[in-house]
This record gives C-alpha cells, structure tokens and sequence, in this order.
C-alpha cells in the first residue's frame, strides 16, 4: 500500500506545462500531459546543468516516450522513467504520481 501525499491541484498545472512542488524536502517537477488527468513527476534537479529547473523544460514525446526538454542544454529526460535520452549513464528519480478528484498526489 502506498502513502500519497498531496502536492496540488491538477488546475494548478496548465495543460502541456510543468510546475515545481516540495515533497519530502525534494523539488519535484510535475508536468501535466495535455488538458489530460496525466501527470509525471521527476526530480527537478538537472544533473548536468547542475541546476533546479527541469520543470521549467519543454515537454513533449520522441517516439512513443513522454519526455522533457532540460531548459540549459537541452537534453531529454524520459518521464516516466528519469533517463536522460542523450545519456543512459544519467538519470533523475521518477516519482509514483495519481490524479485523484482533481488533486495531484505523490507517493
């Protein structure tokens, strides 16, 4: 059995963008997947522009992979689960996310 803890309200992340949110002491990029009840999390911390800003990125998909463009170097992060695309050596944790009568929880 999972604990879910709320972070925000699915209305709180616009449709094809990210939002930062605090859980567990950690900043973790949400991104909400079209007008969808769809929502990723990652960590947003970049590992290689050392920096907290993934949710900042662009999202988008490469194939079939839901990803997000990191907005210092560009490179792609798989969002379900934290690969960087151009580099498998580097990744970011993926969090288990459920949308749950329009609230976004982590878990």
């Amino acid at each position: 059995m999972t604990d879910w803890t709320t972070v925000c309200n699915l209305n709180d992340i616009d449709p094809d963008t990210g939002v930062c949110a605090l859980y567990h002491g950690e900043q973790v990029a949400l991104f909400r997947w079209g007008s969808s009840d769809t929502v990723y999390a990652i960590n947003n911390f970049d590992p290689i522009g050392k920096a907290n800003v993934l949710s900042r990125g662009i999202i988008g998909s490469l194939g079939e992979r839901p990803v997000v463009a990191s907005p210092l170097y560009k490179q792609h992060f798989d969002l379900q689960t934290g690969v960087c695309l151009e580099d498998s050596n580097v990744q970011v944790k993926p969090y288990a996310v459920q949308v749950a009568h329009g609230v976004v929880q982590l878990g």
